[in-house]
């Protein structure tokens, strides 16, 4: 098992890693819509911060030599699921077909606010 870290992402904010390699397999971890650079989300709404959420997930997978075409899996959560067809015209810049799998919830509240937090799986 080993643990990937990037600058181009954010920083872990708590007793978690950015992603960890495993058996073939990168996982990383949920990534909110934070600029790396900047410290905060960006200007706008659910596609500006589903928008940066994928560029934090594809930095940690560049970091480990691999890319979104690489990714199996992936996770979306939104903080309301009325944001779902605006979440997905963004996320389908991003995949292409094969499209990896994927689960989208709802859910209560996302860390610091956000609107949406993406997890995803790639297999080298």
């Amino acid at each position: 098992m080993k643990a990937l870290s990037t600058e181009k992402a954010p920083a872990a904010i708590g007793p978690y890693s950015q992603a960890i390699e495993a058996n073939g397999f990168v996982y990383a971890s949920g990534q909110l819509p934070i600029n790396p650079e900047t410290g905060a989300f960006p200007e706008g709404g659910i596609k500006e911060q589903t928008r940066q959420s994928l560029l934090n997930a594809q930095a940690i997978l560049q970091s480990a030599g691999l890319d979104l075409k690489n990714v199996v899996k992936t996770t979306v959560l939104l903080a309301d699921i009325a944001d779902f067809g605006a979440m997905n015209e963004v996320y389908a810049e991003f995949f292409s077909q094969p499209y990896p799998a994927r689960s989208a919830f709802a859910v209560k509240a996302l860390p610091k606010g956000a609107l949406v937090e993406i997890e995803c799986i790639a297999a080298r």
